[in-house]
């Protein structure tokens, strides 16, 4: 095979790869551009390495590359090595990646807040600026340790984001082994399950909270809104962003959207004669956003997420309860109040019940 030369690499215009001999090509591209492409088998591999681009690459500087790559293949070496290492990022670098490719299926931007702020708190000081493929599980339990018993949430969510974040470095071969997966659990001591429950009202004292919320001096959406939300055993975030295109009059029932229902599953909610009165009364509110309680600050939004908890601050509830707490009363009333099986209460709640399969099957609303 003849060697390419510049005169002939500057002829070649038809897309193809052009042999110089050695392992060494010339690839023309459909639109002209020249690289120099080597085919070796490394480490019983064959790989494609590029040597740079024509002419900024003459053949014989190509040539050169190439003669050494093919000597440190033949003896086990890998020519790409160095590449690769220097491809691979900072922690920092790979942790702003993993949060961008995971924002789509976070539900609001709360999940973006927490991830970058335990990270710069705990994690970024020690290995922000490591390289991943150069961080250990060691330097993983130098920031863990400090906190693991003393502030263990906070602990716990540094790992998941560590562990998340070198999960995605491993998927795009940056690293082998994860260093804050489950290698590192006999290093740290095992965690007591304590579970911290919302604070609800016994349900018979919620008709005596409501008419201490009618009497304060909150605007008429916010106290709509949080009558409504304990006559309908919602989450607040779901009252809030209720709509007037989600109620259905004659059939007395509020459809709320999968996109707003924290499991993604439209959920409908039947409505009292007491929950149909709070409509009515909220029909003044209208401001042309379709919202049900819009804010009286913010033309066209909704109220915002401490409106609620500012209403059972002024009337000295909060200290026992809290706004998501009326679900708890809700589910205590049904249970001690009602014949209604455990399906049903669960249901009413917007739970998931039974296995995958089981939910599969069970399609109905139980709304009678």
């Amino acid at each position: 095979m003849s060697r390419l030369t510049v005169a002939k690499c500057n002829a070649l215009t038809k897309p193809g790869m052009y042999g110089d001999g050695d392992s060494l090509f010339l690839k023309v591209a459909p639109r002209g551009s020249r690289s120099w492409i080597q085919r070796l088998v490394i480490q019983g591999k064959r790989t494609d390495i590029g040597l740079g681009g024509f002419p900024d690459v003459s053949p014989a500087e190509a040539r050169y590359k190439a003669t050494d790559n093919r000597r440190m293949a033949r003896v086990g070496g890998d020519p790409l090595a160095s590449k690769r290492e220097v491809k691979a990022p900072t922690f920092r670098e790979a942790a702003e990646q993993t949060c961008e490719a995971r924002r789509a299926r976070w539900r609001n931007d709360k999940t973006q807040v927490m991830w970058t702020g335990i990270l710069v708190k705990y994690v970024y000081p020690i290995i922000g600026n490591q390289r991943v493929d150069m961080v250990r599980r060691e330097d993983v339990l130098r920031i863990l340790a400090p906190i693991w018993s003393t502030i263990p949430e906070s602990a716990k969510r540094a790992r998941q984001f560590m562990r998340l974040t070198f999960q995605w470095c491993q998927a795009h071969g940056y690293i082998e082994n994860n260093p804050a997966g489950k290698g590192i659990d006999g290093a740290l001591p095992t965690m007591p399950a304590v579970k911290e429950h919302y604070r609800a009202l016994p349900y018979g004292e919620v008709t005596a909270a409501l008419r201490k919320v009618e009497d304060t001096g909150a605007s008429i959406a916010a106290k709509l809104c949080l009558r409504f939300l304990i006559l309908t055993a919602v989450r607040p975030g779901e009252a809030r962003g209720a709509a007037w295109s989600e109620i259905d009059f004659d059939a007395r029932t509020w459809t709320v959207p999968s996109s707003r229902m924290k499991m993604k599953t439209q959920h409908v909610v039947p409505l009292s004669d007491a929950a149909l009165d709070v409509l009515e009364q909220a029909r003044v509110l209208d401001d042309g956003s379709g919202l049900l309680f819009p804010s009286p600050i913010k033309r066209g939004r909704p109220l915002s997420n401490m409106t609620l908890t500012k209403v059972l601050r002024n009337t000295g509830l909060a200290e026992r309860a809290t706004v998501h707490g009326f679900r708890s009363a809700f589910r205590t009333w049904a249970r001690e109040r009602t014949n209604v099986d455990h399906a049903t209460m669960e249901l009413a709640l917007a739970h998931a019940v039974g296995s995958a399969v089981e939910r599969s099957y069970s399609r109905s609303y139980l709304l009678d």
